[in-house]
């Protein structure tokens, strides 16, 4: 085992690197990543926001403005850093996993590896980030009143509270991305039972609230407000991050709704059980139509017939076991017949795999089904209305 862990840092970070990301460290194995953006991010409020830290702190030298500036960049990452992983240890408690969790411009994301099956659970992620930040802007708030006011350490610390006050409120507003708005879609998922109708009510929030930030920016500069550039800016990039999170929610709702009326039992192909040393050009003529599970002489399924590689194995050897062209079943391409449609298709999205094999609630296998199959059925039929 030791000598295995010493040869796989390499290959981790070769991965992060292509995902444009610097691993900063682990929560539970969920990696913790700073993509290049947060820097450019970060660069922009340094710039945006020193010319007020002379109006905030008179007197203050542009070193000192600069410094400042650049501690409110930082603590603003931070702040965001608290509220994600607000999100992250909430999802891994309740059995949900996270694939990774990134800090990137003006902002965070917990991508979690799977939609949440209750309502509830959605409900309880998505609240998790937004306590986490107003519990800081509250130990913050109260620490001010031990530092002496006026000085350089007590605007750190009122820009460390208005900073998590920021990201806590913002976060709250009913609209997605933003973790309000998935709470507005689990409160709607909730009464009505339908997740879709939840989304689309919280896309509709998304857009009002890019509006609004477009709005208040525009209103900062008809005013000349004394921080509308730095309002312009972080109200635009905003904006343009919850219209674009918007749409996504969007697109993948429409993937994930399942049509109108549809059985996975009308989409399996009918199983034939065959054992695992029959000849690959008996097993692969057998196949046609059908699902073949390739069944070992103690009874153990070897696996499902990969056709690909038994056409390519009965071209060189056609009398060799059609076992050796078997793609093993394991237990994330094992579906419940009685499992509901829309959780049936996300494991199809998520599992690597173009065949799965559909047993009933005694575990018989009662189909075999593929992912294209199930790609033309939910590109041909109606979706649930909502």
């Amino acid at each position: 085992m030791a000598a295995t862990s010493e040869h796989r840092p390499s290959r981790p970070r070769r991965a992060i690197a292509v995902d444009g990301g610097l691993l900063l460290f682990r929560v539970d194995g969920v990696p913790v990543l700073l993509a290049p953006s947060w820097w450019i991010g970060s660069l922009a409020v340094v710039v945006l926001y020193a010319p007020l830290v002379g109006r905030l702190l008179p007197g203050a030298s542009m070193v000192t403005s600069w410094v400042l500036a650049a501690a409110f960049a930082v603590l603003l990452g931070l702040s965001v850093l608290a509220h994600e992983l607000g999100h992250c240890v909430v999802a891994l408690r309740l059995g949900i996993p996270v694939r990774r969790l990134r800090l990137f411009l003006l902002g965070g994301l917990s991508e979690v590896a799977r939609t949440p099956r209750r309502p509830g659970q959605e409900g309880l992620v998505a609240a998790a980030g937004p306590i986490v930040s107003v519990l800081l802007a509250a130990f913050c708030g109260l620490l001010l009143f031990a530092v002496p006011s006026g000085g350089a350490a007590w605007l750190l610390v009122a820009e460390c509270a208005v900073a998590n006050l920021a990201v806590g409120l913002f976060n709250l507003l009913p609209g997605l991305p933003l973790d309000g708005g998935r709470m507005l879609r689990a409160g709607v998922w909730a009464l009505t039972g339908a997740r879709a109708k939840g989304t689309k009510a919280a896309v509709f929030g998304g857009g009002a609230v890019a509006v609004g930030l477009l709005v208040w920016a525009l209103w900062g500069l008809a005013e000349g407000s004394e921080d509308r550039w730095l309002r312009l800016g972080v109200c635009v990039v905003t904006a343009w991050f919850v219209a674009l999170g918007a749409s996504g929610e969007l697109a993948a709702e429409s993937r994930r709704s399942w049509p109108t009326g549809l059985s996975v039992t009308e989409l399996v192909r009918p199983v034939l059980q065959l054992p695992a040393e029959s000849p690959v050009s008996d097993a692969l003529a057998a196949s046609a139509g059908r699902g073949v599970v390739l069944v070992r002489a103690d009874g153990v399924a070897a696996g499902l017939l990969d056709e690909t590689a038994a056409e390519r194995l009965a071209a060189a050897s056609p009398h060799s076991p059609a076992e050796l062209a078997a793609e093993p079943i394991r237990a994330e391409t094992v579906l419940l017949a009685s499992e509901p449609g829309e959780e049936i298709a996300e494991r199809v999205r998520e599992t690597p795999a173009w065949q799965f094999l559909v047993v009933d609630d005694e575990g018989r296998p009662a189909g075999v089904l593929r992912r294209e199959d199930l790609r033309a059925a939910m590109a041909s039929r109606p979706k649930w209305e909502s």
